[in-house]
């Protein structure tokens, strides 16, 4: 996956840095995320590394145990860097929530490193899925929103309508894609597909007053279809398997003590 998603200077920058903090903690997984995993990428995109690890059991015992989550940010060879990290258990918790992030780490496609874990706990996280999901992507669909009016850029822009409609698509099917141009065409949105050329020349690049109004009715009609995809989902109101999940991480717990 690493080699079609990214060019080869990024690819190696990207091995460098996940086998330097795989060499600090144990990743469940180290996924893509931002431009390149929302399929907008261009050459000035960072690599957005958003990763899941397990803490050892011992560390977590002790008068001072680990802190949740770890962040690297800094320029790397001319790539851009922000990497995260959150323990399972943190993970977990919000994925019981509907915490799209961690969901994505999971059930998203753009993963770079995955480990033993990672197929037993997508399948678990495909049950976990429920209609809680949509306060999540409602609430990051508006607040894309409010900087979209702050620093109007077609990047923005994109990000608002990926954000919706990955919930929507969601909602309505249960499964989820990150990818802007499959969910375009997935949802009638092709025309949209120009704004994804506009955006391949960079991450600043301008969103015009007149492009931004003529836009903003097909973002509020975005939000009315998240909306109403809420009320019709398939998805329970809340997820049916939190002993499910709970048993995977006391077990990761026990292999680790």
């Amino acid at each position: 996956m690493i080699e079609t998603l990214l060019d080869a200077h990024a690819r190696d920058v990207a091995r460098r840095v996940i086998a330097e903090e795989s060499a600090r903690r144990e990743h469940v997984v180290v996924y893509l995320s931002g431009a390149h995993a929302y399929g907008f990428p261009s050459p000035d995109s960072d690599l957005d590394l958003k990763c899941i690890h397990v803490a050892p059991t011992r560390a977590l015992l002790g008068l001072a145990p680990p802190v949740p989550t770890f962040d690297r940010a800094e320029i790397l060879d001319g790539v851009e860097i922000d990497y995260t990290s959150n323990e399972l258990g943190h993970a977990l918790t919000g994925i019981l929530r509907g915490n799209g992030n961690f969901l994505e780490r999971v059930l998203g496609s753009a993963v770079l490193a995955p480990s033993s874990m990672l197929e037993r706990l997508r399948e678990i996280g495909a049950r976990s899925l429920s209609r809680r999901v949509h306060r999540h992507y409602r609430g990051f669909a508006e607040s894309q929103l409010r900087e979209l009016d702050k620093r109007p850029t077609v990047k923005r822009l994109l990000y608002v309508m990926r954000t919706a409609l990955t919930g929507t698509h969601l909602l309505e099917t249960g499964t989820l894609i990150t990818d802007l141009p499959t969910l375009l065409d997935a949802h009638d949105q092709r025309d949209a597909a120009v704004l994804i050329e506009r955006k391949r020349a960079g991450e600043r690049t301008p969103l015009e007053d007149a492009e931004r109004t003529r836009w903003r009715a097909r973002v509020d009609a975005l939000f009315t279809a998240l909306d109403d995809a809420l009320a019709r989902s398939p998805l329970p109101e809340a997820p049916q398997n939190e002993a499910e999940l709970d048993a995977f991480l006391i077990e990761a717990r026990r292999a680790r003590l």
